[in-house]
């Protein structure tokens, strides 16, 4: 007799198979799909199924038997065989009348469907009975735990998202009760965002961990750096080292301690319990992996933010460029967003007389000054050489004038002069006339002498 629910379908599908020329199989629930326990008949199964994919998950979603004569003209039909024709598929059910499964049959030759529905009947009953004795479906494995898991660290938005996936992972993946994400990739070591309220163990780790001090981070991390992975032995009597007398000071008897990235700027993730075990060489592989994938994700959203920045930012002010200018002006308010195009007065001269650095060194210090003189909410762009342009929100054409005098006078103190031309969106205008209308205003600045602001024509 079975002893347990694999066994028990493996039989069941043996047992079809002596009297059914068919492909047969057996797929249980296991967490949030169908996994394949047994099968026979093909060259090739589905190892799992999402829970309404194909005529099984609509089965197993719906808890009602399918009989399909032509699965070609069924759309749900997944193909496991390339000369299948016909399919029975019932759903397993659990005592309550739950599904807990589905038995499926797949013919490629004539067959008679009717009798074969109420002999996969019968028998799925039978099964469901058995499964349900025996404890009910097969647990989801620690690599299924880590697959799933790796999906959602692939998948998290941001660095915060990552960091709670990660600890998540490995409390449900080790089966230890607290997990912890130190990283020394900043000035400061710092530790990954805990998901929700963490529990009492890692409560008091996080907080000795905080009280320890820099330097004492850092030698941590740099012994699972210099040693590799480490874990405790469940061994009583034994003193810590002393890179890990924090985590003991908590309450720490396990810990399984993993490298996270590279040894400059990475970090490591320290897995632990209260209760005296010896974790098993498989625990700290699995650790491993969802180190590295965890760290492989965090990297990859540092470079998109990279890249996101420098798409968005002049790479010389750090002001953002044309893209975002663009954006913001899109968004301007006839009458009430003021932009103020400025060119920096005898910037050729400075290139062509004490070259292209020199030029660079006026731009970024210029560019540094004229942001000190905005309001909070005024916003700065470099949209040329040595051309900016200031978006502010103003109640009357006098405020923008205002602030582009001051702006003219933070330039003086940098020992430099601008000419500002101001303009405001006027009503049906596009964002691209306002603009050139600043500009406009300004160029008569220029004529003028320069070093000053001028507003253009309502």
């Amino acid at each position: 007799m079975a002893s347990t629910a694999v066994e028990a379908c493996q039989w069941t599908v043996a047992a079809l198979a002596r009297y059914a020329p068919a492909t047969i199989s057996v797929l249980l629930q296991v967490h949030d799909r169908l996994r394949c326990v047994a099968a026979t008949g093909a060259w090739q199964v589905f190892s799992t199924v999402p829970p309404k994919a194909g005529i099984v998950g609509r089965v197993y979603a719906s808890g009602e038997s399918a009989i399909v004569g032509d699965v070609a003209a069924d759309p749900d039909y997944l193909p496991v065989r390339p000369d299948v024709t016909a399919e029975v598929c019932v759903p397993v059910l659990d005592p309550a009348g739950r599904p807990i499964g589905v038995l499926d049959l797949q013919w490629s030759g004539p067959v008679e469907l009717g009798p074969w529905l109420e002999t996969a009947n019968r028998v799925a009953t039978r099964l469901g009975a058995r499964i349900t004795a025996l404890g009910g479906p097969p647990a989801e494995s620690r690599s299924e735990k880590l697959l799933r898991h790796a999906a959602a660290l692939t998948a998290a938005p941001t660095e915060w998202d990552l960091m709670t996936a990660a600890i998540c992972a490995a409390r449900e993946v080790s089966t230890l009760s607290a997990a912890v994400l130190l990283l020394t990739d900043g000035p400061s070591p710092r530790l990954g965002a805990p998901p929700g309220a963490p529990g009492e163990l890692e409560f008091r780790i996080r907080a000795e961990l905080a009280e320890a001090g820099a330097p004492a981070l850092h030698r941590m991390v740099a012994r699972a750096h210099r040693h590799g992975s480490g874990y405790t032995l469940g061994e009583q009597g034994h003193p810590p080292t002393e890179e890990y007398r924090p985590l003991a000071d908590a309450g720490v008897r396990t810990l399984v301690a993993v490298p996270v990235g590279p040894p400059d700027g990475g970090g490591v993730l320290l897995v632990a319990d209260e209760r005296l075990l010896r974790p098993d060489p498989t625990t700290v592989n699995l650790m491993e992996l969802l180190a590295g994938q965890a760290w492989t994700c965090l990297d990859r959203l540092r470079t998109l933010a990279r890249l996101r920045e420098q798409a968005s930012s002049d790479p010389l002010t750090g002001l953002g460029h044309t893209g975002p200018f663009g954006q913001r002006i899109a968004r301007a308010t006839p009458g009430r967003t003021a932009l103020l195009a400025i060119d920096v007065d005898g910037f050729k001269a400075v290139n062509d007389t004490y070259g292209h650095q020199a030029g660079d060194r006026l731009l970024v210090g210029l560019a540094r000054a004229l942001e000190a003189a905005l309001r909070q909410g005024d916003e700065l762009y470099r949209i040329g050489g040595d051309e900016f342009v200031a978006v502010i929100e103003v109640n009357r054409p006098e405020e923008a004038i205002r602030i582009g005098e001051r702006l003219a006078e933070a330039a003086r103190v940098t020992g430099r002069t601008i000419s500002v031309g101001v303009a405001l969106p006027r009503p049906g205008e596009s964002p691209e006339q306002t603009l050139r209308r600043a500009d406009q205003a300004l160029y008569v600045v220029k004529r003028q002498g320069r070093d000053g602001v001028r507003l253009a024509a309502a």
